[in-house]
């Protein structure tokens, strides 16, 4: 069962199509080979082939070859390589 706060996230969400509420996370592939990810909450694990970066909803799972954090802040990161799939893997309450 949502919470109110939820649920009225949704309901704004709703009016906004495309655009993120503030504090939840962007995501933005170009191609297969860049990964934009904004309000990230930390890289999780990174390999070569595998890439996981904690967002406000869980985990996402960025899976490829050749794989490297090109560019992180505390705002955004961007994974570069070949990007074979991107996974979310949702935290449950």
């Amino acid at each position: 069962m949502k919470q109110g706060k939820e649920k009225f996230m949704d309901l704004l969400a709703g009016d906004l199509p495309g655009e993120p509420l503030p504090g939840q996370s962007l995501l933005e592939l170009t191609g297969d080979r860049q990964v934009l990810i904004e309000n990230h909450r930390g890289v999780t694990q990174y390999s070569r082939e595998r890439i996981g970066v904690k967002v406000s909803y869980g985990e996402l799972l960025v899976c490829g070859r050749g794989l490297e954090l090109a560019r992180m802040s505390q705002g955004q990161l961007v994974v570069a390589g070949t990007v074979d799939s991107i996974q979310l893997c949702r935290r449950r309450p």
